[in-house]
């Protein structure tokens, strides 16, 4: 099995106009080293974020090139796999950043939150800072992405190819599909976590480094207007957007669509999400929001 890892400088943002770091066919798996959203420069609780950190978060492992991918198709990626290449995970209040203070999205007169770090050591399938503070590992990558066909779009933004989506619901077991809008796709990851809860309220999950494996096929001629995601049991679509309620009707109006497609009437379909449809929160931190809609398969199979 093929292992990528990035080779020089990782980047922080989605482009075509930067040379693929390899090559894969469509039924190939390979494994993925990513790093954290800190390129691992947080690494006591005495760290001050904001002084060593600057403008450049969330590196990317990428692009990878797909073999036979063109603008129009669709991307599959199954995450077969994630494994920590560490022990331990960090999480931080940053000045200026999350979801309960002020940013420059959302300006107030407020002072900043305090500066916080918190290491998380990772142990029989737990992250432990304290008694307290003690969770599950419950992995997945919070950012997958295809390249957008003209502009540069920085890695923390989620769009509607991917990008920092920060959604649990991209973790092994599951299958992502995203559009191919460029030659070759073009794809990139990192920002794995290790557990996070709805909203990733504070903006930094449990980061950790990781080894991603993943499987690359292709849908071809299938263009897509966002993102989508498959559990064994469900279907779901995404929407990132400002405001909120932005993103909520793009990943319910895309999911809409994905039933219409398994044959269902839109109106039907419409109606069945309203009395049935789960709507969950990946983050409300970043440059847009995103949001997941999802209805169970026991429902979306049903005979019309």
């Amino acid at each position: 099995m093929q292992e990528i890892r990035q080779p020089g400088s990782y980047h922080y943002a989605f482009s075509r106009y930067v040379e693929p770091v390899a090559r894969v066919k469509p039924g190939e798996t390979v494994a993925i080293y990513t790093q954290d959203a800190f390129e691992s420069q947080i690494t006591r609780a005495t760290d001050q974020p904001s002084a060593i950190l600057g403008p450049y978060l969330n590196p990317q492992t990428g692009p990878i090139f797909v073999e036979s991918a063109e603008p129009g198709d669709t991307l599959i990626v199954q995450i077969v796999d994630i494994e920590p290449t560490r022990d331990w995970a960090v999480s931080a209040l940053i000045p200026y950043f999350g979801g309960l203070t002020s940013t420059r999205f959302t300006k107030t007169l407020q002072e900043s939150l305090p500066e916080r770090v918190w290491i998380y050591k990772l142990h029989d399938g737990w992250l432990t800072h304290s008694l307290r503070l003690s969770f599950p590992w419950r992995p997945f990558l919070g950012t997958m992405a295809t390249a957008p066909d003209l502009e540069a779009i920085s890695a923390l933004t989620p769009f509607d190819q991917g990008g920092n989506m920060d959604v649990p619901d991209t973790k092994p077991g599951n299958t992502l599909y995203l559009p191919v809008r460029v030659p070759g796709a073009y794809f990139f990851t990192g920002d794995c976590h290790a557990g996070q809860g709805d909203g990733e309220l504070c903006g930094v999950a449990l980061e950790i480094t990781a080894k991603a494996t993943l499987k690359f096929d292709l849908i071809k001629q299938k263009p897509l207007n966002a993102p989508r995601i498959e559990s064994p049991d469900a279907y779901m679509a995404v929407g990132s957007a400002r405001p909120m309620e932005d993103a909520a009707r793009i990943a319910y109006s895309e999911l809409i669509a994905w039933l219409v497609e398994m044959g269902w009437d839109q109106w039907e379909a419409y109606q069945a999400l309203t009395q049935i449809g789960g709507l969950s929160v990946g983050n409300m931190v970043d440059t847009t929001y995103s949001l997941v809609a999802k209805i169970a398969k026991e429902y979306a199979h049903r005979s019309s």
